[in-house]
Formats: structure tokens, sequence, C-alpha cells
């Protein structure tokens, strides 16, 4: 075996088994990374200067096939089930012998970097890739040691990410020949048989989502966060497509971070050194700081070029509605150094209604953050399929239900405890659809959505009038600074009053059904900010 690179004076392969790959390229640079990526044939430049690659059969996560080890530690405190699918420690044991197995005499890209910017909470990680995007998307997204770090950077946990290794679903215990799988005790990920890079920024998340909560005291939450020049902590839960790295990405208001973040009795701090933003539709006046970042050392996932040309067709959904782009945090131009924040003063729970139903601001009771919280929902169009305009509601627990190794209610608990200590103000933002559904309705415009949460955050919404939602009860402002004040009020805006007391009873009884499954772990005051139903204005 050859080595190559910036190599830690005492790392060593075979301490995980991998003592017999081919040439293995220790911390490359970017630019390393991207010419090994152009020679293999693995990536192509884009004319911005990012390097676009294809992630093959995958284009997105695959729940289904992620899976945990069940062992000792793990056995009564994992919240087991379908998003926690258990898997013996002897299969787990077979994949990594047989991936072993699989690199032997192939080079690898090996890049050491850390989560956690609270140098507390600091884990050191060690990604062995057989690809060298795959090295490269590690090092856009985690945290960079400095040179001097590096030479005695000692792992804590280790991701075995082979692409090219599919296993045997009928010998090996997975689903289909893709898989990843996380042993808490072992303290390793093995990554197969896909090539899409978010399994490993995931695969990492959940491990924190594990160990910080149970072992540290800390919350660990799937939000975005950034801080005021007063030095105000905001923090954005949503699911993807709610506008949470667009709307933390505020040219006035320095990033902490845009995806995962942890809440310690000292503050807020990232998990994270990138960025990972969907690009679907991106242009340059709706979201100008993500449009600036994508430059050498990003790396577009899944896009089109327009034909003939390097130039991306942001529009085309032909390979993927979920296009991504991947790039280190300091390609935003007004970040925070380093990434960390004082207790949030507001919350922000985006939520993407394509029903036109919820208001598009509305300032929640602690029992109201509570409930929508653990409910963590959003609406997503149905597609482009012809004659389809029916929304799909999605609930996801805690605003991240598929990364939560613990029961729910463990994060909800903590999350409470935290608002009332530090008198946070909660709001819930639509960024989804007004006057009308999905398909008759019209998205809410971006301007609108950034000028309410602005007033929230400097106080304005504290000086106006409220009115009380008929159906979910809660609290929207009748007038904001630089909003129409028609929009505000979601019932106004349908010409037919009718329709949109059906559709708000109707997404009211799917919240209701969500929820039954907490009902037994949740507060009385939790249960009483359900929504109403058989109410009319």
């Amino acid at each position: 075996m050859n080595e190559f690179g910036n190599k830690p004076k005492n790392a060593d392969l075979s301490k995980i088994g991998l003592s017999k790959v081919g040439d293995a390229y220790w911390n490359l640079e970017p630019a390393e990374l991207v010419e090994h990526a152009i020679v293999n044939g693995q990536g192509v430049f884009a004319d911005s200067g990012a390097l676009a690659i294809d992630t093959g059969e995958f284009t997105g996560r695959s729940p289904k096939d992620k899976f945990t080890v069940k062992d000792a530690k793990t056995e009564g405190t994992v919240w087991w089930g379908d998003v926690n699918i258990p898997m013996t420690t002897e299969k787990f044991d077979r994949l990594h012998d047989k991936m072993v197995a699989y690199l032997m005499g192939r080079e690898v890209y090996v890049k050491d970097a850390y989560a956690c910017a609270d140098p507390t909470y600091r884990m050191n990680i060690r990604v062995v890739a057989e690809l060298p995007y795959s090295a490269m998307f590690a090092g856009n997204m985690f945290l960079r040691p400095t040179l001097a770090e590096l030479e005695s950077f000692e792992a804590e946990w280790h991701i075995i990410c082979a692409p090219g290794f599919h296993a045997d679903a009928a010998k090996d215990g997975t689903r289909q020949h893709n898989f990843a799988a996380i042993d808490f005790t072992r303290k390793m990920i093995l990554i197969g048989g896909t090539g899409y890079t978010g399994e490993i920024k995931k695969g990492i998340f959940t491990v924190l989502n594990y160990v910080l909560p149970q072992e540290r005291g800390v919350l660990s939450m799937h939000c975005s966060a950034n801080i005021g020049a007063n030095g105000d902590t905001a923090v954005f839960f949503g699911l993807s497509g709610t506008g949470k790295t667009t709307l933390s990405a505020d040219p006035d208001r320095r990033l902490i971070g845009d995806d995962e973040h942890g809440w310690s009795d000292k503050g807020v701090f990232n998990f994270e050194g990138g960025c990972y933003a969907k690009c679907i539709d991106l242009t340059q006046e709706k979201e100008p700081q993500i449009w600036d970042a994508i430059k050498f050392g990003a790396i577009l996932e899944n896009i089109v070029f327009e034909e003939g040309t390097t130039k991306v067709d942001f529009a085309d959904k032909s390979k993927t509605e979920n296009t991504r782009v991947s790039y280190p945090i300091e390609h935003i131009a007004n970040v925070a150094k380093p990434s960390v924040g004082g207790h949030p003063k507001n919350i922000f729970f985006l939520t993407c209604d394509a029903y036109g139903v919820l208001p598009p601001i509305s300032k929640l009771t602690p029992g109201q953050a509570m409930y929508h919280f653990i409910s963590g929902y959003t609406a997503k169009v149905a597609g482009t399929e012809a004659g389809v305009t029916e929304p799909q509601s999605t609930f996801s627990a805690c605003f991240g239900k598929a990364f939560l190794p613990l029961h729910p209610a463990k994060y909800a608990d903590m999350l409470g405890e935290k608002m009332k200590q530090h008198d946070v103000h909660i709001w819930l933002v639509n960024t989804g659809w007004s006057g009308g559904a999905y398909g008759t309705g019209e998205r809410m415009k971006l301007r609108f959505t950034r000028s309410m949460i602005t007033a929230a955050l400097n106080g304005e919404l504290d000086k106006v009038e409220y009115k009380e939602h008929p159906v979910f009860g809660v609290s929207f402002p009748t007038s904001c600074p630089n909003v129409p004040a028609e929009i505000l009020d979601p019932r106004g805006t349908w010409r037919d009053k009718n329709a949109y007391d059906t559709t708000a009873e109707k997404l009211a009884k799917q919240f209701n059904d969500n929820f039954a499954k907490y009902k037994d772990g949740a507060s009385a005051e939790t249960l009483a900010a359900a929504p109403r139903t058989a109410v009319k204005a």
C-alpha cells in the first residue's frame, strides 16, 4: 500500500481492517480530489467551476435500507421500528468483512474531519471512501482540522463508504444491495451500494442524535441557525423544501449553520462545516447567497446541463427533484466564526403547506409549539404527472424523524424545557400556498416571508393585533410591515370560503390522526393544542 497526502502520525487503517487496500490518499486538498474525480471520469466541471457528479442509481437517501446494530448498548435505548431497523452484530461484522475484501487492492480516499463547533462536544471522524467525491463531500460538510491538528488526529468514529460494493440481501440481512449501517458500540458506519453522499452526512447526524441528548445533555436539532448584529440567535426548523436553508442565509444576519445543531447549556452550536442545499429551480435573484456559493470547491449532484454547454439547467428534474449542492460554509460571505451562538430568542417552524390552510406566520403558545414540533408537518405537491394536483401531507416528528435513534418524546421534552427556561418566541411560518391549494392558489412570495421573519426578529410583531385561527387555534397578526395585510388571514385569501373550511378540516384530521401515535407521551398542555374540527369562522 502506497500512502499519499497528509497522514496523521499514528494513523493506521489496519485498526479497522483495511490493511490491504491499494493506494491510500490521505486528506487531499479539494483541488486534488477534484483532479482525481475528473481524471477518473467520475465528474466534470460546471461553468461556475463547481464539480458536477452523478450519484448513480440513488439520488437520495434510502430510509428503508438504514440499519442500527441491536446489542447490549442499544437494545433498551434505541427507538426501534421503521426508522431504526435492527441488525445483529454478526451481520454487521459480516458486511464489514466483505467490504474489507472488496476494497483490497483498491485505492481509497481518507478524509479526517470532526463534528460539533463547540470543542466541548467535538467528535473526530475518519471517512474512508472508494470515490474521491465522497471524501471531498465529507471535507465540505464536516468541520476541517488545521494542519497542526491533523498531525495528532485520532478518530473516534469511522465511516467506510464503498458505493461499488453490493450486499447480498439473502445472506447479509439487508433489504436489497444498498445499505447504511451504524454500530454504536464499535463506533462505525458502513455505507455500500449507493453513491448518494447525503448518507455520509446523515449517518453522523444520527450518531449525534443518540450520543448528545442521552450522554451529554445536549438537544440535537435538525435546523438551521443564524445570529443578528445584536447577538440574538434564531433557529429554523423545517423539512426539505420548506425554505430552511434559504431563509437562514439572510444577508443581514450571520449564518451559524445550515442544517444540524446542538443546544447546550451555553447556547447553540453547529455540527457541520458546510451546507447541503437543494438547488432545484435555483435562481440568482431568489437565492443569491446559495447561487454565489456554487463555485470551485462545491459539488453539484445529479444536475443537468443545458444542451451542448456546461451551464446548469436548475429547472431540469429529469434525473431527480433532489438536485443538491454541497459547499464549505465559508462559501457564504456572512458566516459566524466560530459557528456558535447564544440561546435562541426566536424559533421558527417552517412548513410548506400546499393546501393553503395555515397562516403565513403565527405565534405559538408553549403547548402549540410542542404539538407542532412533534407533528413536524409539511405538504408536498404531488409531482409533475399530468392531472395530479392533490398535495401530499408529510409528518416527520421533530422535523427529522428519519434521523432520530431515540423516541421523539425525548427531544420534544428537552426542547420544551429549554423554550420555557429561556423564554423563547416560537413562530409557525407557512412558506407554501395562499389563496387556495396547489393548482389553484399561489406560492407565498419569498420577500413576504422574509419580511415577516424580520418583523418577528425585530420585535415588531409584538406590537400588533392578533386573530385566532378557527380550526388550528394559532394566533396570527393582522398586520406586518412590508406585507399586504390581506394575505395574513389565509381564509380571507380564498374566493370560496366553504372550500377553505372543508380543506382546513381535512388537514386538521390528518394532524390528529398522525398525533394519535404520540398521545400517550404528551402532556395535557400539548394535547389541548390539537386542531379543532367541525369549526367554522
